[in-house]
């Protein structure tokens, strides 16, 4: 049976490069989501009448896309995915919620 590119970039160099990085990447995963929270500072506590210009529907795209991506990771056990977007799917989900605290249903 042919050797699937997630397989063959594992068994590469570059993909034992980067297992010995693991735990950095982990970091990655979960810095990664809080460049959200200044959004959700001006969001909730500094800005919050400039709710309606944050789409709803992108920020739950995004929210929803994270979900898949965090069932992803759990399915194939892979630390840095479903840790960077559990937290992101988590932070997506509340500007989400005051997006409609703020706005209701907007665009």
């Amino acid at each position: 049976m042919a050797e699937s590119l997630g397989q063959k970039l594992e068994a590469s160099k570059f993909g034992h490069w980067m297992q010995r990085f693991e735990g950095f990447m982990v970091v990655v995963g979960v810095v990664g989501p809080f460049a959200t929270l200044p959004q959700l500072i001006k969001l909730f506590f500094t800005h919050s009448q400039h709710a309606t210009g944050q789409s709803l529907l992108t920020w739950s795209l995004y929210a929803g896309l994270s979900l898949l991506w965090f069932i992803y990771g759990l399915i194939v056990g892979k630390l840095p995915i479903y840790v960077g977007n559990g937290l992101s799917m988590v932070l997506n989900l509340l500007m989400v919620l005051g997006i409609l605290i703020h706005a209701g249903l907007t665009f």
